[in-house]
């Protein structure tokens, strides 16, 4: 039976690779450097605090794009400027148009629950689109569209592996839906930090990610989208304390900007 590695390289805020088996695939690319502003809207800008360890010429071949959402950190005028315009593109509906407008020609956009599929060599990546919450209440009205990812490596028809990446969401009870629709999770990668607006959280601290691991139960955890931002509030080192406080299952694997981790437990 083929063995089918599974690994995350880092590259700072939410941009990893993923080689899942012999795809790889790229999320959420934020190739700023320390010093400059990503654009979030509304004439909200945040400075980044460090360098990124993946840019547009350390990367390989690619098979897709994971972009949770368009935010200037998670989707920025370098990789707008870069990566290559025929490049798949798996997103919300609302930024396949933004990356349309931008000459983006093969972006694919996903609604809640749909699924599409990245093949190569014979074995397929799943990706199935979870709906995401990123600010409570009327501010989700004023964010852009957010999209979670659950990855499933398929081989001869069974999965050999799932993961879940969050994208910038806030912890919801209803995320429980993932397993019943899905089935039990090998990881989780989850967009932490505690950025807050404000006063308004929008992405998880580190109650709320301990909170999902506990609904969830993943095998292996590994927190990304933790510090390279001044909006970001809650350190990855918060995260690492709630979950050993609560003794909670799996493995919790940190990882730092140009670390490659497994993605197994």
């Amino acid at each position: 039976m083929p063995h089918d590695d599974v690994t995350l390289t880092f590259g700072g805020t939410a941009t990893t690779l993923l080689r899942l088996g012999p795809a790889t695939l790229l999320t959420d690319p934020n190739f700023l450097h320390r010093g400059e502003f990503a654009h979030l809207g509304y004439g909200l800008r945040s400075r980044r605090l460090t360098d990124p360890a993946i840019t547009p010429a350390d990367l390989p071949e690619l098979d897709a794009v994971l972009l949770s959402h368009m935010h200037g950190d998670h989707w920025d005028r370098r990789a707008t400027r870069e990566l290559p315009k025929p490049l798949r593109v798996v997103t919300t509906p609302e930024a396949a148009r933004c990356l349309a407008d931008r000459g983006f020609t093969a972006t694919e956009d996903l609604r809640p629950w749909q699924t599409t599929s990245v093949v190569r060599d014979g074995v397929e990546v799943r990706v199935t689109s979870v709906p995401g919450v990123h600010g409570p209440g009327p501010l989700a009205r004023l964010l852009p569209q957010v999209m979670g990812s659950v990855l499933e490596l398929v081989r001869d028809g069974e999965v050999r592996w799932r993961g879940y990446v969050t994208g910038d969401t806030l912890f919801r009870p209803a995320l429980a839906e993932v397993l019943t629709r899905c089935g039990p999770l090998d990881a989780l990668v989850p967009h932490l930090g505690g950025t807050k607006l404000g006063p308004f959280l929008v992405t998880m601290d580190a109650q709320q990610g301990a909170d999902l691991v506990e609904l969830l139960q993943p095998g292996v955890t590994v927190p990304v989208h933790y510090d390279d931002y001044g909006l970001f509030k809650d350190s990855l080192g918060n995260v690492v304390r709630e979950v050993a406080r609560r003794r909670l299952p799996g493995t919790l694997r940190p990882v730092v900007r140009g670390q490659t981790v497994s993605l197994r437990a």
